[in-house]
């Protein structure tokens, strides 16, 4: 229970990642708001299944600025407090990289405003309560894409290359109060990319010294240590890619 008493926000909390973090965190004692998109039905099922009292599902809409600022005010209405805000939440598209037809200015725009700009904007608009906790956290789930410029598609890459810089540059400016941190996955077994199957995934862990499939658990550990153990890491990324990178 080393999160007793601490309240954890998780966007994209509903499923994949998002889901195994939530589990992880409450397992730990902590009273977690479950942020969701469209998956409001999803995000009370899970609240049902965690141990604890007091958890919240909220809507967390990436692209919606604005709302941002009405969240940080319910956070603070109905909680009062916020120590870890685990930034899981975004989307992409399988484009391949050498069809710049198919990637147009318009998507490239977009997914850089959702995944990397929404990211920036919760968290700006969240970090009063973060530090006003004395020992704030935030955990921004990355990939291993934002420096090998290898994903899904080329805006995904620059997205998440964006999110390690912000978590860089925060991280100097919101210390002592604050920590930020990148953790950085290879290819993880959850449907999170359309059309990519379960045996293209195996593939590319067999090439990994570890030869291992990186699950939603084992990034949920990694933030989870973050936030127990990482106590002087801020601004740094946190890779767990089975040595795929090397």
């Amino acid at each position: 229970m080393m999160l007793k008493q601490q309240v954890a926000l998780v966007t994209g909390g509903s499923n994949g990642i998002g889901a195994a973090t939530v589990r992880l965190l409450a397992e730990q004692g902590a009273t977690v708001v479950v942020g969701y998109h469209q998956g409001r039905d999803r995000a009370e099922a899970l609240i049902n299944t965690l141990p604890g009292t007091g958890h919240l599902a909220l809507q967390v809409p990436l692209e919606d600025f604005a709302a941002h600022t009405h969240i940080a005010q319910e956070l603070t209405q109905r909680l009062g407090q916020l120590n870890i805000l685990v930034n899981s939440a975004g989307y992409t598209r399988r484009i391949p990289h050498g069809d710049l037809e198919a990637l147009s200015p318009e998507f490239f725009t977009q997914m850089l405003s959702a995944n990397a700009g929404g990211t920036y904007s919760l968290t700006r608009a969240l970090v009063p309560l973060l530090k006003a906790s004395g020992q704030g956290l935030v955990v921004n789930v990355s990939s291993v894409a934002a420096f090998t410029g290898s994903g899904s598609n080329i805006a995904y890459c620059a997205a998440k290359a964006a999110i390690d810089t912000v978590t860089l540059s925060l991280a100097r400016v919101l210390g002592p109060e604050v920590r930020l941190l990148s953790v950085s996955p290879a290819s993880v077994d959850t449907g999170f990319v359309e059309g990519r199957s379960r045996a293209e995934i195996e593939k590319k862990a067999l090439q990994s010294p570890l030869g291992r499939v990186v699950t939603p658990e084992d990034v949920a550990r990694a933030v989870l240590a973050c936030a127990t153990h990482l106590k002087t890491a801020t601004g740094t990324r946190i890779v767990i890619d089975g040595g795929a990178t090397l």
